[in-house]
């Protein structure tokens, strides 16, 4: 545990070689959701870092609401706290924090990803909310149980907030996409909770971002195509940018690399 604006929270600090990664996890979920995708795959090229959010995993929680900024404070302590700048890979709830922290405090990082996020509430896809009653909510307790400090009888409160922040936060607008300064990659499964038109006009409002929309898949797109989420995810954060394609029509580029002698 390391104290991050006050507050004890768990973290998993960087090992090994190479540029660092900062692993941002989704809502009522915890770091090692995104552990388990990643560490096998990335960990040969990156530094992995993570940390549980206030009342998620092994973070205890404090009483209040669950609000985006509050979680993007959290994460821009603990970029303040490893010392350096960072890459951020952030899922669903992870994704609209890295999207926040990366509008805030744009020093701190040098690419995001983007995974299932949205901008706006809005941006998701109507479908059966979590219930609080039945076996699905009981196994979810008693999973949260096992690792929270607060226990299993803190689970219903934890969803309550979560199910709120949900249905308010985030919104933002393109117009406050257009300020993020640093490369990002959209990505998403083609059968998301956050609406393929959503995602595209979170890909055309920032400047110079990719996206990739992966065929076959959902929301848990990182469990279910793991290696070709790291291997997509992986190409993003180490190539040269900017980036020169032989048709550029989105992206502003005076040089085709590689066309020379095309009839394209």
């Amino acid at each position: 545990m390391v104290s991050l604006n006050g507050h004890p929270t768990w973290v998993r600090r960087p090992k090994g070689r190479g540029p660092l990664v900062t692993l941002l996890h989704g809502g009522m979920s915890d770091s090692s959701s995104m552990l388990r995708r990643f560490e096998k795959r990335l960990s040969r090229d990156f530094r992995l870092a993570a940390f549980d959010r206030r009342g998620h995993g092994r973070t205890p929680d404090r009483p209040g609401a669950f609000h985006y900024d509050d979680m993007a404070d959290e994460t821009i302590a603990f970029l303040e706290y490893l010392g350096e700048p960072s890459h951020l890979i952030g899922h669903s709830d992870g994704g609209v924090v890295a999207l926040l922290t990366a509008m805030r405090r744009p020093d701190l990082i040098r690419r995001v990803v983007l995974v299932g996020a949205n901008y706006h509430h809005d941006g998701l896809v109507e479908s059966p909310e979590f219930s609080l009653e039945g076996p699905e909510f009981e196994q979810w307790a008693r999973d949260y149980g096992e690792i929270s400090p607060d226990g299993v009888e803190h689970a219903r409160e934890v969803v309550s907030k979560a199910l709120t922040l949900f249905a308010s936060e985030p919104t933002l607008t393109t117009s406050d996409l257009a300020t993020v300064s640093v490369p990002v990659l959209v990505m998403s499964g083609d059968d998301d909770v956050v609406s393929l038109a959503h995602t595209c006009s979170m890909y055309e409002a920032i400047a110079d971002a990719q996206l990739a929309v992966l065929p076959g898949s959902s929301h848990a797109v990182l469990k279910e195509h793991p290696g070709l989420s790291c291997r997509i995810i992986s190409h993003f954060l180490r190539a040269e940018l900017p980036v020169a394609t032989l048709m550029p029509l989105r992206r502003a580029v005076t040089t085709v690399r590689g066309a020379e002698g095309s009839n394209l």
